[in-house]
This record gives C-alpha cells, structure tokens and sequence, in this order.
C-alpha cells in the first residue's frame, strides 16, 4: 500500500441505483479527471461533465466534484463521480480508471486509512464513521455520530492536555527551581486535578456497558420447560415464523436468535431448548447450548403455563433480571392468582404482548434528556482508559516527582492510543508558554 499511489473505488451501494458515486483519491487525481472529462472544473462545485475513455467514446455523463487537497476527506485531491448507477456504466467507468497510469483500485477501507494518516481523522472518529454506516437502530445512529463528529475525541484530547500540563508543571519545578519565574508550590494544585481526572476516567469507563447494549444489542433469553411457549413467543414478537412449533415437547433442539428495533434499541431475542433432564443426545447438546447463552443474559424472559413452572436452576450473568410470563393464558387463565407472574400473556390471542413489551423496555437504559453519547463503545477503550486509571493511581501513590511525572506520561500515552496520536513531544512548548523561562 503506497501514499503516492492514486486510487478510486465504487463508494455508493450495490448496483444497480439510482445513481452510482465513485470516488478517486490521490496525486494524480487531477490528471485522472483531465482525461476522463476535459478541463478540471471550479473547486467544490458540482459540475455536468461528459465522461469518455482514452479512445474518446462517451462512457457516462453525470455531476463531477474535485476537493483539491487538504481540504478533502483523505487531505489529498479528490473528486467524487456521480454516474448513473447501472452495472454496465460503473463497470465501463472503473475500467477507464484502471487504464490510467498511477492509478489502482482502493483496498477496503483505504480511503478512511488515507485519512487517518493524513490527520484528518483520527482513530475514535474513523470507528464511528464504519459504526455509522452499519447503524441499524436510532441508538446506534447517535453513539456512531458523536464518534464520527469527534466529540468523543474532545474529551480525549482534553484529558490528555491537562495531563500535559501537569507533567509541565512538575518537570518545570524539577529542571527550573532556580528560576524564580517558576512557582516553587505547584504541586497541590496539580494534585486535586489529578485526582479528579481519574475520577472523570473511572466514571466514563463505567458507561462502557451502556455503549455494549447499544452497539451490540439487550440479550433477551427466552427460557422455561419444554413446551412453555418459548418459541410461540419468538414468532410473536419477531412477527414472522422463524421457530418451529409443535405440541411435541423438545422440538428446539438449538439456540435461534433474531434482532429487534425497540424504543431505539437493538434487541437480541433468544429462543432456546426446553429445559429438562434428558437422555437424548441432540436435545441434551441443545440444553447445554440454552445454559450456556442463559449465563450471558442481560435479561432473561421465564416462561411457565402453570404457576409452580417458574424454576430456573442454571447459573446466571450478574444476577440478570427475570420477567416471570405466564403462557396460553387463553387455556388456563382460571389456574393464575395475581401476583404469581409478572406478565400473563396468549401468543394466540395477543392478549399480554404489550405488557410485556413494556416491562422489556424498562430494563433498556434510560436516555431521556441525554444530549451526548461520548461513551467508550470498544474494548480497546475501556483497556486504555484503565491503563490510563492504573497509572494516575500509581502517580498518586508515588514519592518522587520524577517518578510521578513518569506515570503521568504513560496515563497521557494510554489516551494517546485511543485516537491513535500520542503526543509526547510538546512538553516545553507548554512550560515556555506559562512560565517565560529563559528571558
């Protein structure tokens, strides 16, 4: 993969459409456009170009738009081509492209890397930009834009300057103490501030559960004995036959999954085998599969059609919460008391579904008047933020001013890696600026 290499690749969606966008980046972009369409139109406006190859025949006539670099996506010259989407043109289009000399088609995600590399993105808004073309919920949609937008970035990159400027202050007092620009206590400041940021960095580590859901989806478990109605109830709230049933109890013999949209979120309902002692070796591997999903459940939904059917012994994921429902009660209602369940329901009827689509939705986390979703949405976050964490702590705890400001530093680096741009370098830019040394 070279820099100097000049690429382009079909970036609208499947073919055919409406209108198909290709999108060229590099040093030979100009040259690119030059012959495909003639003389180079005004910077960032859109322009009704006629596209012909080297032999002069027309391909295409469509709208072009040229970003001269750094003002682009990549930083580099650019322009978008937007075509006609059918097969035949983008094809004739790509292979006019292919023609040119310096030129290649993009490799996967090579456009967004040119950008990162070019500073024009960094790594947090490069994550939310893939989490923001592959949002399916309205969550989704809102934690991938703060990511994209930076604003998740910002926070970062104040932490990591006041983690800067504490180092200054520190190294300032270590090099510079004969300097009388320079405060002889600065420490107790710098100290409380410190202690604060960790505080910041543990309580946003904290949210990184709530990013979980909602990138990755609530994991609903539907359990219960065989022929509770587990996969009546999959069928019912997913609208559409996706489970087999029967009156044959152990007819789900495996874990079926399907995602749902609700209030925003995404939704990961499992259906899984009846649980019970058996001697048949299918149903058994279905169980054991059931108790394994059961032990990762962020809620799990417990089905019974009769009232002393509500027995769940398998370990459960952080003392998950359970929704006791009680099934077909369109055939049993005489047997229930008030209070035995928490939900009474009749897939055949409907009767309940609501009710419990309520009662699923208060466990979804509450984001009411929330105006920014700067959360850690990754593993690699929160595994950096903690380093970060780690390492103020042992600042803390540590005698030594050198030592102290060592620690400060692999906290700074520790959110450096998270936006991919440690800066490690402006150190004295900093101490110059505050404290006139060497006047």
């Amino acid at each position: 993969m070279q820099l100097t290499d000049t690429i382009y690749a079909l970036s609208s969606g499947a073919l055919p459409a409406g209108i198909a966008v290709i999108r060229i980046s590099g040093p030979a972009t100009a040259g690119a456009i030059v012959q495909l369409c003639g003389a180079l139109p005004k910077p960032r406006s859109a322009s009704l170009r006629t596209i012909r190859n080297r032999n002069g025949e027309m391909l295409d006539s469509g709208l072009l738009i040229y970003f001269p670099g750094p003002s682009s996506f990549t930083g580099e010259d650019c322009c978008e081509l937007q075509l006609h989407g059918g097969r035949a043109v983008v094809h004739a289009v790509l292979e006019a492209l292919g023609e040119f000399d310096g030129l290649r088609h993009a490799d996967a995600g090579e456009f967004s890397r040119r950008a990162f590399q070019n500073g024009k993105l960094d790594l947090v808004e490069v994550e939310g930009l893939a989490d923001l073309i592959s949002a399916e919920t309205e969550m989704q949609r809102r934690l991938a834009i703060e990511q994209a937008s930076g604003g998740q970035s910002a926070l970062y990159h104040g932490w990591a300057r006041r983690l800067t400027h504490a180092r200054a202050m520190i190294e300032a007092e270590l090099d510079f103490a004969d300097e009388e620009d320079v405060p002889g206590s600065v420490s107790g400041t710098i100290w409380r501030d410190v202690e604060k940021l960790q505080a910041e960095i543990d309580a946003h580590t904290g949210k990184a559960g709530l990013a979980e859901i909602i990138r990755d989806g609530l994991k609903i478990v539907i359990a219960g004995a065989p022929n509770a109605g587990k996969s009546s109830l999959l069928n019912t709230l997913a609208k559409r036959d996706i489970a087999i049933v029967t009156e044959i109890a152990g007819t789900t013999r495996d874990v079926i999954s399907v995602d749902l949209s609700l209030a925003g979120f995404s939704v990961k309902l499992f259906d899984t085998a009846g649980l019970r002692e058996t001697d048949e070796i299918v149903e058994r591997e279905g169980i054991r599969r059931a108790r394994e999903v059961i032990g990762h459940a962020d809620l799990i939904l417990l089905l019974s059609e009769k009232p002393d059917g509500f027995v769940l012994n398998e370990p459960i994921a952080d003392e998950a919460p359970i929704i006791r429902v009680a099934t077909k009660f369109d055939r049993n209602a005489t047997i229930w008391r008030a209070g035995q369940a928490d939900v009474f329901l009749s897939t055949k009827t409907g009767d309940g579904i609501g009710e419990l689509l309520k009662k699923i939705t208060a466990h979804l986390p509450d984001l009411a008047g929330r105006t920014s979703l700067a959360i850690p949405s990754r593993k690699r976050h929160v595994d950096c933020l903690k380093q970060a964490s780690v390492a103020l702590a042992r600042a803390l705890g540590t005698e030594g001013a050198d030592l102290q400001a060592e620690q400060l530093r692999v906290a700074g680096d520790a959110l450096g890696r998270i936006t991919g741009r440690v800066d490690v370098e402006n150190l004295l830019d900093v101490i110059f600026s505050e404290f006139c040394i060497g006047k």
